[in-house]
């Protein structure tokens, strides 16, 4: 499977996809927001740094939101990187959440994390888990994410191989469970030892998540009882309608049935406590977003200067964000972050 980048598909362009977002569309997200007191906008406080270090991926899963795959080249210089910590360094802002693609497959991903640690930060590695074993370069990851006390938090849309390997490839079920094992012995999601493994649920079809608390339940007791593998939370989200997501509701003839359970499952409490409002999203080529779905869409931060490199914390606690009609996503029901439900 390619990316829809190289194969030419119109979603690869951010600007079709919004326009397929806005067409015949009455409900606005903006309107919405502002019912409920909410519009615009605005930052609580720069929490999270949320880095994107390339969209190269070893797996092209049909709803990832990154359009990632092998065939992306996309990764952020080590320029940048340090350009990243520079700033880390010198505000408070406590956690690094490093993502992709596979972000292991940056060259620099060591380095950076190493670099990181010294800080003293928090750090997050969005690890897709097949990368464990996709090359001997990679085997060791579970011993050098532990020893820098990184936690990890990896996709697994379900606790069977069928629901998993629909969405993500033959055989990426049997994989993941190798790499849950490979993280289990290394300490991650073992009772004491503080090395967080968790889990990312998100709907194989076009339907909104259960509550996070049972379906955390419930792939504890299968993943447990019948692979031997253990992990701390499960972070449930709603799959974004955009990207490689948006077509497949498209092609399926779900989108417009799909949009309209999101417009009308939109919760008040579940937007007050978006993700956006205390991470940052940083592009691999250094440009700032208010989150990962914007930076996907292209929709660049307001009011604060765009790039990394001419960073400024006031500005941009101070910024409006920039919301449009994907943002429905994240507040439906009981709302969907980076971190799980929100509500």
């Amino acid at each position: 499977m390619k990316s829809l980048k190289a194969s030419g598909h119109p979603f690869s362009i951010s600007t079709l996809q919004l326009e397929h977002l806005h067409a015949h569309r009455s409900d606005q997200f903006a309107d919405r927001m502002a019912d409920a007191g909410l519009h615009p906008l605005k930052p609580t406080r720069i929490e999270i740094f949320q880095i994107n270090v390339g969209k190269m991926c070893n797996q092209t899963c049909k709803h990832c939101h990154v359009d990632a795959g092998p065939d992306r080249k996309e990764i952020m210089t080590r320029e940048t990187l340090q350009r990243c910590l520079d700033i880390l360094a010198t505000h408070d802002i406590p956690t690094i959440d490093i993502t992709g693609g596979a972000p292991e497959m940056n060259p620099h991903f060591r380095w950076f994390v190493e670099e990181a640690a010294r800080l003293g930060k928090h750090i997050i590695d969005r690890c897709n888990l097949t990368i464990l074993l996709a090359n001997p370069k990679y085997y060791d990851l579970p011993q050098f994410l532990a020893k820098h006390r990184v936690e990890v938090v990896s996709s697994l849309p379900h606790y069977t191989a069928v629901r998993t390997d629909r969405q993500r490839g033959d055989g990426v079920f049997e994989k993941s469970i190798q790499a849950m094992r490979m993280l289990n012995e290394a300490g991650y999601g073992q009772e004491g030892t503080g090395l967080e493994l968790n889990l990312v649920y998100n709907p194989t079809g076009a339907i909104l998540p259960g509550p996070q608390q049972e379906l955390e339940a419930d792939f504890k007791r299968h993943l447990l009882s019948e692979h031997g593998v253990y992990f701390n939370k499960l972070y449930v989200i709603t799959n974004m309608p955009i990207s490689r997501f948006l077509d497949f509701l498209v092609v399926s003839g779900n989108y417009e049935t799909y949009m309209q359970k999101l417009i009308d499952a939109f919760n008040p409490s579940a937007a007050m406590g978006v993700m956006c409002r205390n991470t940052l999203s940083i592009g691999w080529d250094g440009t700032l977003y208010d989150c990962d779905f914007n930076q996907m869409l292209d929709i660049k931060i307001q009011d604060a200067p765009v790039h990394i490199d001419h960073f400024d914390l006031d500005a941009l606690t101070n910024r409006s964000i920039v919301v449009d009609q994907h943002c429905y996503g994240c507040t439906a029901g009981l709302g969907s972050s980076c971190g799980g439900q929100v509500v």
